[in-house]
Formats: structure tokens, sequence, C-alpha cells
């Protein structure tokens, strides 16, 4: 079963849009106890070290890269299910991506998908998709596949 209090994302920037904001205020209430934490965009190699300073040495490090893994959101389901109890920290980088310390570190990398998409949409999605894991994980008809 998926534990969202055992999940953090790590996401550089600011949101800046309003509809953004609210979608994400939506999936946070539905995943209780997950944590949103935004860090200072600078460029790469500094967001890098940030990034690395605010892990937690418990912490799986999950990177969001063009790079990564393209999975299926039942696939998805699955694997965050393999992980059982660790805590995942999930890392959203800047306009210029992530840095390669971060990708090194990382546990594995994901991909949301072929296509780029703005970091603030990027928190979005993942979002969203975390929250469908745990519908797809607790059988709740939220995803219909």
């Amino acid at each position: 079963m998926l534990n969202p209090s055992r999940i953090r994302i790590l996401a550089v920037g600011k949101v800046r849009k309003s509809w953004v904001r609210e979608g994400l205020d939506t999936y946070r209430k539905r995943l209780p106890g997950l944590t949103l934490q935004e860090l200072r965009d600078s460029d790469p190699d500094r967001e890098a070290a940030a990034i690395l300073a605010e892990l937690r040495s418990d912490e799986q490090l999950v990177a969001l890269s063009e790079e990564g893994l393209s999975l299926g959101s039942l696939a998805l389901a699955d694997r965050l299910q393999a992980c059982g109890s660790e805590r995942l920290a999930f890392v959203i980088g800047g306009a210029d991506g992530l840095g390669a310390a971060v990708k090194e570190r990382a546990r594995w990398l994901l991909s949301l998908s072929p296509l780029t998409f703005p970091h603030d949409l990027a928190r979005l999605l993942l979002l969203e998709q975390l929250y469908r894991a745990q519908a797809i994980l607790q059988g709740s008809p939220y995803h219909r596949s």
C-alpha cells in the first residue's frame, strides 16, 4: 500500500500559476502526509548541491528525468508498492533540468512522458500519478483500465 507520509517531493522553483497551485492543493489533500518542498532555482550545479543537502539519509531518491523509465500508471503503482515502507524523495529540477550529481545518486530515474513539461506542471502531473497509484493499489474506481 502507498503511504503518502513516506513520500516527499523536492522541487526547484516556485509555482506561479494559480491554476497549478489549485491542482497541487487538490492532490495534496488527497494524499495526506505527503510533503512538497520548494528549493530556490539557480544553475543546475547549485540546485544539485541544494537537493543533495536536503536529502535525508533514510530516503531513496527518485529523480524525474527525460532519460528515466517511462512507466504506465499500473507499472508505476507496482513499482511504488515494491518499495514497501521505504521513504521516497522525488526530485523535480528547474528549467535546465537536474545536475549530474543528482541523477548519479538516484535509486532510479522516472520519466513522466517523452514530452518536456514546465517544472510546475511536472509537479502537478507527479502528484496526480501518485494519487492514481494509491487508487490503483486500493482498488478505487478512480483509475479505470
